[in-house]
């Protein structure tokens, strides 16, 4: 492998291992940083009791945090400070309780301060749950700043 992929995934793990201890919500809810990559980021979280609807599946605004996690943490594993501009999410089928859900997000575009990003949410079958779309802002400052 050349030595700038590397770095460059070198410096992807090194943001999320700065990033996650601050990440309050993910903590809260119990989800795992499974992967980080330049560009790209998996995380998973098990649906909970607390996080089923009256129709007895799982809330889709759970959902939609693990994507937009997901999303935050592949936009941001370039250094650069970033943050959503816009996100929408399609609900495909339902999650239910005991599910294992993961969020695989990657960039599909990027120039200048903005970029577009699909984050896939599955469950422990391989099944989609939801695809999510976000578009992000690089803003001021570096998550390596991060404490």
């Amino acid at each position: 492998m050349r030595d700038d992929l590397n770095d460059a995934q070198a410096l992807a793990e090194l943001c999320g291992e700065k990033f996650w201890p601050l990440d309050r919500v993910a903590q809260e809810l119990d989800m795992s940083l499974d992967a980080m990559g330049p560009g790209t980021a998996v995380l998973s979280m098990n649906v909970a009791e607390t996080m089923m609807n009256g129709h007895g599946t799982c809330h889709g605004g759970y959902i939609f945090m693990l994507a937009d996690t997901a999303f935050a943490y592949a936009c941001n594993s370039f250094g650069q400070n970033t943050v959503a501009a816009a996100a929408d999410i399609s609900f495909v089928n339902p999650a239910s309780l005991g599910d294992r859900l993961r969020a695989d997000a990657r960039m599909c575009f990027q120039e200048g301060r903005n970029g577009i990003y699909d984050v896939e949410v599955t469950n422990q079958s391989g099944s989609v749950v939801a695809l999510f779309r976000g578009k992000s802002r690089t803003i001021k400052g570096s998550i390596l700043d991060k404490t």
